[in-house]
């Protein structure tokens, strides 16, 4: 019953279009009154409280270091650096897509971010050089979404946070599965682009190579130094935000100088901004957690999936096709924050690793960004680039598929994302 309350709440506080922190305060005050402890005390305690961690303030300077990738000229010459390699192939735009998708996801950790930026930077020239405007669109969103995949990766600083795991590992065990899924969108768009009559670009030399590297080196140094940060202890993912952020900056406004000072204000705006909107939500989601803790939320459901438990593969399954589902009306942030300490529990009773349940977790939660009615990665990419919304779902569908199949693929086998997870120390 207290399931219900909670989740009828939160649906109901949904349906009436409030804002989704104000939805999830509404559904914890609903677990209030069914637990008979009403107190405004514990929610403004708990509000308080949950924006306190130290580790939580890897968001403000990774949000800021993507704002200042996209303002001082990171991104545009991560693009080139792509177009210079596999630019000449047929449907090499799409290529360079995925590349640079890749690339600029190991930078920022920010779906919508990335999205934006390819959005910018892409779609116009695919659909001059002849490709179809829905398809360019689907594919940089499905792009997009690896930004959440491959550290850093905000999604998992939440879901370490909400879970009390390791951020580390998480970021470490997501490198390849993110891989994985820029492989998937290769093959896919290598069938869907073969009957395209579209303009393939003459092969760059070896000095337009070397040019567009020497252009983009200080841009691609930044996601091995995170990587090797993290793999070998040199710091924490905090302190790698704060490398990231100080990093990014000197070489726009230093190196490349494309972000003048008179910018500045504006992209620190712009990240106080998106960094608000997150913190509410956390502390939100932190106070609905310690309800959902007292009230023994996570018991309830451990019953509910009792005739799974004796197969992680069943149970794993059912896990994802739940989050599946409130991925097409919810975006991932508030899905982190709400669903992990309600799932988290049931995992460990069955068994099953933390840190792989938390890339699957985040890879799935993802594909909803890209999932209709909501799919806000596809609003983001139709806003950009102004084009019909039934046109971008159209174009993205096959692109979808290919995600799904990666993601029933290191469900089916989870020595894909273990193994490799190895080497990197996230296991």
């Amino acid at each position: 019953m207290t399931l219900f309350v909670f989740l009828g709440a939160l649906a109901f506080g949904m349906f009436i279009g409030m804002p989704i922190a104000f939805a999830i305060l509404l559904a914890a005050v609903a677990l209030m009154f069914q637990l008979d402890i009403v107190d405004s005390q514990i929610i403004a305690q708990n509000l308080i409280n949950g924006t306190t961690s130290f580790t939580l303030m890897a968001v403000p300077f990774f949000l800021l270091a993507g704002e200042v990738m996209n303002t001082g000229g990171l991104s545009k010459r991560i693009v080139r650096v792509a177009m210079a390699l596999v630019g000449h192939l047929r449907g090499g735009l799409g290529y360079v897509t995925i590349i640079a998708a890749c690339l600029l996801a190991s930078l920022s950790g920010s779906a919508v971010a990335d999205a934006a930026a390819l959005s910018a930077l892409l779609v116009p020239m695919m659909v001059a050089a002849g490709h179809k405007r829905g398809q360019s669109c689907g594919l940089v969103a499905a792009g997009g979404i690896i930004g959440p995949i491959i550290p850093p990766s905000i999604p998992f600083i939440l879901f370490g946070i909400s879970g009390g795991l390791s951020i580390s590992k998480l970021f470490l065990a997501g490198i390849v599965p993110g891989l994985y899924m820029g492989v998937g969108l290769a093959f896919t768009w290598w069938i869907v682009s073969r009957g395209d009559d579209t303009a393939v670009q003459e092969k760059r030399s070896a000095g337009d190579l070397a040019a567009a590297l020497r252009e983009g080196i200080w841009a691609l140094f930044l996601p091995g130094i995170i990587i090797v940060g993290l793999r070998f202890g040199i710091f924490t993912p905090t302190e790698a935000a704060v490398v990231a952020a100080v990093y990014s900056l000197f070489v726009a406004i230093v190196i490349y100088r494309e972000l003048a000072p008179s910018q500045i204000f504006e992209v620190l705006v712009a990240a106080t901004r998106s960094t608000g909107v997150v913190m509410f939500l956390v502390a939100a989601a932190l106070v609905a957690a310690w309800l959902i803790a007292l009230a023994d939320l996570p018991g309830e459901v451990i019953r509910l999936l009792q005739p799974l438990m004796g197969s992680q593969t069943l149970l794993v399954l059912a896990i994802m096709l739940i989050l599946f589902a409130v991925g097409c009306v919810m975006d991932l942030t508030p899905t982190v924050l709400i669903l992990t300490p309600v799932l988290l529990p049931v995992v460990r009773q069955a068994g099953i690793n933390e840190i792989y349940f938390g890339v699957i977790f985040v890879v799935c939660g993802s594909i909803g960004l890209i999932t209709p009615p909501v799919g806000t990665v596809l609003n983001v990419v139709a806003g950009a680039t102004r084009s019909a919304m039934a046109k971008v779902v159209v174009g993205v569908a096959p692109f979808l598929l290919s995600h799904i199949v990666i993601l029933l693929l290191i469900i089916i086998f989870p020595q894909l994302v273990t193994v490799p997870g190895r080497w990197f120390g996230a296991f």
